[in-house]
This record gives structure tokens, C-alpha cells and sequence, in this order.
């Protein structure tokens, strides 16, 4: 049965958005407010955005954090330094440069490591990769060998930019360079896997953590000051830190001392707890990844 079209409305009925009689029609906004009103909304979508994903606070809250309490503690080392030493600009510049050199060393393996996942995210190749027999440990093998070249080669430009400049020879550390090295490369591959887990179960939002997330790290860390400059509320957390002892075995090997196998041996059990850790929670990520099909965001 065919439903019955509506009569035509006569000239003097009302139009059926036209207000009840008797009630006043909605007042226009004037262009000033109307344009007020989507300013407003815009900056309210934004803010709904950063609700919704934590890490997004990242950029508003911790740099500040992080660059506050870094150049803080360097400017309380050196004006402690040149209270009590008289060779006091000599062992600032120890710090930084021996500091400079090491946290290159893990900085650029971290980065090196999450941006090659982030490739296949960016050129959305991620499907085609689980599609082939690749395993996932196949893959990180890849990357982590591409990383460890980038990384020689951007540390050995570093290293020789500082022997050239300043006269500072990181092969001073002798043999203790091996162990130093492989530590602070397996700090960073860690961090890296804990940010690709991130990065695949909360999306394309999580990726400031590749290049935010071991700045955190670095303050804490004593790479450019000891950890008594820090404030004490922090200075149990930096203990627990596998970084703040690599970092301390690589000064005093700088400084011509013998090898500190203490700093050394609670380095490695540390990056140890790191290194499982960091596989125990991209395995869950990875396993929550199939799961709910999250893979469909670079697809």
C-alpha cells in the first residue's frame, strides 16, 4: 500500500522549521561571535584529542620538566665544582664531553631502531609485512643490524669531531670502552622496544614518545653531572637507573681509574631486568595488536 503524499502547504501555512506561533525566532549570532564560537570549538576538539591520549602530555609537561631539572643540575655542578677544585673547568668539561659521546651512543641507537619501524607505518607497509612468513623477531633482527651501522657511524662522527675540537679522545677508556658500549646499546634497543609496543597498540599519537622518550632518561641518568646534583627526592629513582651506572664506569674510566667492575656488574643486571622487561610488554602489545585488529590505522 502506497503511502499517501502530503498535500502541497497553502501559502499562508507555516513551513515546518518555521518557529510555534507566538515564540520569538532564534537570535543569529553576529559575525564577531560566530566566529568566536568556532574558534572555541576548534580549540575544544584539540583538547578532547589530549584528553582522550595521555601521552599527547608529553610535550606540554615533560620537556619543561626535563630541561628545567638538566640545565639546572649542570649549572649546580659547575658552581660546585669551582667552589672545591681548582681544576674545576677541566672536569666540567669531562663531564660534558665524555657525557656527550656515551649518550649519543645510546640516543642514536633508540632512534635509529623506532624510526625503522615507523618507516613501514609511514609508507604503510605494515600489512604487507604480516602477510609474508617474516617472524617478528626476523624483522627487529633487521633493524636492530641497520640501527647498530647508523649508529657506528654517527658515534664515530661525534667521537671525532670531539678529538678534533677539544682534544678529547674517547679511546682513552681503553678496553672498558667494550663493555660501556654494549651496555648503553642495550639500554637503548630496550627503550626503542618499549616505544614500538606503544606506538602499535595507541597509534600514530604515541610516536613523540620515539624522540621524547629517553630525555627522561637523561637527567636522571648523571650523563652530563653526578646524581648528587639532583634533587633528593630523585636521586633513589636514578640509583635504580641501569644508564646511572654505565654512565659512572664510563667517567671514571675517562678519568684514568681502574675498571669499576661494581658500577659495571649492577649496570648489567639492571639492563638485564630492562632488556626482559621490554620483551615481556611488546609481546603483550603485539598480542593485543592482532587482536583487535589494530593493524586496519596503517593499512
Amino acid at each position: 500500500m502506497k503511502t499517501p503524499l502530503r498535500p502541497p502547504a497553502a501559502p499562508d501555512d507555516p513551513a515546518p522549521d518555521d518557529p510555534a506561533p507566538g515564540t520569538a525566532p532564534p537570535a543569529l549570532r553576529s559575525p564577531a561571535a560566530a566566529s568566536a564560537h568556532r574558534v572555541r570549538a576548534v580549540a575544544r576538539r584539540h583538547w578532547l584529542v589530549l584528553k582522550r591520549s595521555p601521552h599527547r602530555f608529553f610535550d606540554v609537561l615533560v620537556w619543561p620538566l626535563v630541561d628545567t631539572l638538566l640545565y639546572g643540575s649542570i649549572g649546580l655542578f659547575a658552581a660546585q665544582a669551582a667552589g672545591t677544585d681548582p681544576g674545576a673547568a677541566t672536569a666540567v668539561a669531562v663531564y660534558l664531553l665524555s657525557g656527550t659521546v656515551l649518550w649519543h651512543l645510546v640516543h642514536q641507537t633508540q632512534i635509529s631502531l623506532a624510526t625503522g619501524f615507523l618507516e613501514e607505518t609511514w609508507s604503510r607497509n605494515l600489512l604487507g609485512l604480516l602477510a609474508t612468513p617474516m617472524r617478528e623477531w626476523e624483522y627487529l633482527a633487521g633493524v636492530g643490524l641497520f640501527a647498530l651501522l647508523r649508529t657506528a657511524v654517527s658515534t664515530i662522527a661525534v667521537a671525532g669531531l670531539a678529538f678534533a675540537a677539544y682534544a678529547f679522545d674517547v679511546t682513552a677508556l681503553g678496553f672498558g670502552l667494550i663493555p660501556v658500549a654494549a651496555l648503553l646499546l642495550a639500554c637503548g634497543w630496550s627503550v626503542a622496544l618499549l616505544v614500538v609496543g606503544l606506538v602499535l597498540r595507541y597509534g600514530s599519537g604515541a610516536e613523540a614518545l620515539v624522540w621524547g622518550a629517553l630525555s627522561v632518561v637523561m637527567p636522571l641518568s648523571g650523563v652530563f653531572y653526578p646524581v648528587s646534583t639532583l634533587p633528593a627526592a630523585l636521586r633513589p629513582l636514578a640509583e635504580i637507573l641501569p644508564t646511572t651506572h654505565v654512565f659512572a664506569a664510563g667517567r671514571a674510566l675517562t678519568g684514568g681509574g681502574a675498571m669499576p667492575w661494581r658500577e659495571l656488574g649492577t649496570a648489567t643486571a639492571g639492563t638485564l631486568v630492562l632488556v626482559l622487561l621490554s620483551l615481556f610488554a611488546l609481546s603483550r602489545m603485539m598480542r593485543s595488536f592482532r587482536r583487535r585488529g589494530l593493524v586496519t590505522r596503517y593499512s
